[in-house]
């Protein structure tokens, strides 16, 4: 049937942004949302009709069965008419043969209407949501897979590891492809169920009238029998076209699944798919690097091609691809990248601009390099550029000695140790306040203040005061990442186990009523942004937030020298953003002063590198780690005034047992000195103590006038 549109199921495989496939796809999709709409309303009308023919039957047939009861009744006047008992018994006769007639058109009403149109509802439609589902996942895991496969690590080159990675990437693309073809099959096969699925209900519901009605008049019996007729014929050529479509995409299915077999591998072998030095045109998906800091890096998958002289990039979703550079006259070589494989450099021809890029393959990088080398000698100006490209690069290799090989290149740039045992880090604590009740009870009005001025700015006394403080003693108050400071007190920073750096850019703060849910951060996110909005400010000011197990910091990236400080006990909730996980806010209670029998609440908002998440984690881990110094330092101190309670115990112990010796010391002198002493006849006399000798007036020369006597 002609005017019938279909989607290239050939171009699965290769999924480019170029070929529009996905945009096409998304024209399909809406157009089974629009048909799955007015298919479940053109339901919903057929359904009432075939109610109301049922709730017709029912009717008829009480009516006529209520008039056969006529006679059955009782009546105090009038109740033995005869005349009018026989005619109802005719009407009743009558009646009741027109509810067979309603019974028979309800059963063909829900054979010849509900039927289709049920069965497309329920089949067609949900085969293709359930298609589109698995379709979803399918491409999820095959990125997943992807980008596993890319973050192999080269420096330890686990062969096990290697071909389960490659495994997974080899199941889940042909799984990806497989499962495309046959959605894009389906949605095929809807284009001409869809009209099928219109016409049959139609075409039973009339044909059942018309067998209902039986109309007198041949003539229009006629009429409505060759249009009926008519439709019916086209309803068969369109079912007989859909069978032979059908069986076409089946046969060309199985004919690329077996074709691309080859392909769904990540790294095919050379000796199989040989490579192709002789090109001058490219496209495919790379892996290109982005410099976030000045230590650290991140990965893009986009689709390049190259266009005349220029490399181009374009994102999955994007209309039309971008201009990475101008490759006429550059340079390129395969580079060691970061423990990823088969990485390329692309330098400019003035060597202002360096792109470095990962392919999926060693083919994949060498055919790359190639097609670059020659678009960089402008071959694609020629008339036949690829045999122009093979006639250079075979007087190259008839001229120079051949380089080495792309393996044997980055097993010469490979080190010689196997690389170090990466350190295992465990999961960070939840964010600060995730898991606090919600405030259902609590009005947007109650959260934050609707006429509170809001601060777009950062306005710091803190960082001015140390300002001043740092001119004064002739010091310049800078930080650097790790978080040392010139501003900093001693031992702060020193002792805090937690450093953790974060770019960030504030986007306002004001002062909130409550600190007791998120919803009080997600309705200043809400305020300062639509303030920004309204009042066209666009400026953010950049900043670098430190996190540590003491205080948040930010420090200006320019000057280091720290804008704000928030010390850590007064942070009381952190979140990000329900759905735009990039913003995040926390909320502080200040230290000084109350409003309305309350600590004043400030809350902060911010804008992160999709890194929202990490620094509520950060937070909570800070804080964490915080509590838990405190514990530990509250147990020791307690330790420590244990101790020094005992050691005072044994002190006035040892006193105690001084005084009670002193005590037994003075009652035995006491005793001794009342005894009496005369001297005997043998001129025995009693020798007092040492302490006694000490106390005596005598003293020492006594003692010896006592001793020359005796």
């Amino acid at each position: 049937m002609p005017g019938i549109d279909k989607l290239p199921i050939e171009e699965t495989l290769e999924d480019s942004p170029q070929t529009q496939t996905r945009s096409l796809l998304g024209v399909f999709e809406e157009d089974v949302e629009a048909i799955s709409s007015y298919s479940h309303q053109l339901f919903q009308a057929m359904q009432r009709i075939y109610d109301a023919q049922n709730e017709l039957s029912a009717a008829t047939h009480l009516t006529s069965k209520l008039l056969k009861e006529y006679e059955k009744q009782r009546f105090p006047l009038g109740g033995d008419d005869e005349v009018m008992s026989s005619t109802l018994q005719q009407f009743a006769k009558v009646i009741d043969e027109l509810s067979s007639c309603h019974a028979v058109l309800s059963t063909q009403l829900a054979d010849a209407m509900m039927f289709p149109i049920t069965q497309f509802k329920e089949r067609d439609l949900k085969e293709i949501l359930t298609l589109k589902e698995v379709f979803q996942i399918a491409s999820t895991d095959h990125d997943v897979a992807i980008n596993r496969y890319s973050r192999l690590s080269k420096r330890r080159d686990n062969e096990k590891v290697k071909n389960e990675v490659m495994e997974d990437v080899y199941t889940s693309r042909k799984k990806q492809h497989q499962t495309m073809m046959h959605y894009f099959g389906t949605i095929n096969t809807l284009q001409y169920k869809k009209k099928i699925a219109l016409l049959e209900p139609l075409l039973g519901y009339m044909q059942a009238q018309i067998s209902f009605f039986k109309l007198g008049s041949e003539n229009l019996s006629q009429q409505w029998e060759e249009f009926l007729s008519n439709i019916g014929t086209s309803v068969q050529n369109v079912r007989r076209e859909m069978d032979t479509e059908v069986d076409v995409m089946q046969q060309t299915i199985q004919d690329l699944e077996e074709a691309s077999d080859l392909l769904y591998m990540p790294d095919p072998d050379p000796a199989k798919i040989p490579i192709n030095r002789n090109l001058t045109r490219k496209a495919g998906y790379l892996n290109m690097r982005n410099k976030t800091s000045l230590v650290s890096s991140s990965w893009d998958r986009l689709y390049f091609f190259t266009q005349g002289g220029n490399l181009m990039s374009q994102a999955r979703g994007d209309v039309a691809g971008g201009l990475v550079m101008d490759i006429d006259n550059c340079s390129v070589m395969a580079v060691d990248c970061e423990d990823r494989r088969y990485c390329f450099q692309i330098t400019a021809f003035d060597g202002k601009k360096v792109v470095i890029l990962q392919a999926e393959s060693r083919k994949d990088c060498e055919e790359w390099i190639a097609t670059i080398n020659n678009v960089s000698k402008r071959i694609y100006l020629s008339e036949n550029p690829e045999e122009t490209a093979a006639r250079v690069n075979q007087s190259a290799l008839d001229a120079v000695t051949p380089s080495p090989s792309f393996q044997q290149r980055h097993e010469s740039l490979r080190p010689a140790s196997h690389g170090r045992h990466k350190a295992s880090r465990t999961s960070s604590a939840s964010s600060v306040g995730s898991e606090s009740p919600a405030v259902s009870a609590l009005s947007l009005d109650s959260l934050v203040a609707p006429d509170t001025p809001i601060q777009f700015d950062i306005i710091s006394p803190v960082s001015e005061e140390y300002a001043g403080q740092a001119k004064s003693s002739g010091q310049a108050g800078r930080t650097n990442p790790f978080g040392e400071s010139g501003d900093t007190p001693k031992g702060e920073s020193e002792d805090s186990i937690l450093h953790q750096l974060y770019i960030v850019r504030f986007l306002g703060s004001m002062e909130v009523k409550s600190t007791e849910s998120p919803d009080v951060i997600y309705e200043t996110m809400r305020q300062i942004l639509a303030s920004r909005a309204i009042h066209n400010i666009f400026r953010m000011t950049e900043s670098h937030l430190l996190v540590t197990c003491d205080c948040l910091k930010l420090i200006d990236p320019q000057t280091q020298v720290t804008r704000l400080r928030f010390p850590l006990p007064s942070v009381v909730l952190c979140a990000t953003h329900q759905e735009n996980k990039r913003l995040f806010g926390f909320m502080l209670q200040t230290a000084g002063g109350q409003r309305d029998g309350r600590p004043v609440s400030v809350c902060y908002v911010f804008e992160s590198n999709n890194e929202g998440e990490k620094i509520c984690d950060s937070v909570g881990l800070a804080k964490q780690i915080a509590f838990h110094s405190e514990m530990e330092q509250r147990a020791s101190q307690k330790q420590k005034e244990l101790e020094k309670a005992k050691e005072k115990q044994q002190e006035e112990l040892s006193k105690q047992k001084q005084i009670e010796k002193d005590l037994e010391e003075q009652s035995r002198l006491i005793a001794a000195s009342s005894r009496p002493n005369p001297a005997s006849g043998d001129g025995q006399f009693v020798v007092l103590s040492n302490s006694q000798s000490e106390d005596s007036d005598a003293g020492e020369d006594g003692r010896k006038k006592g001793e020359s006597e005796a």
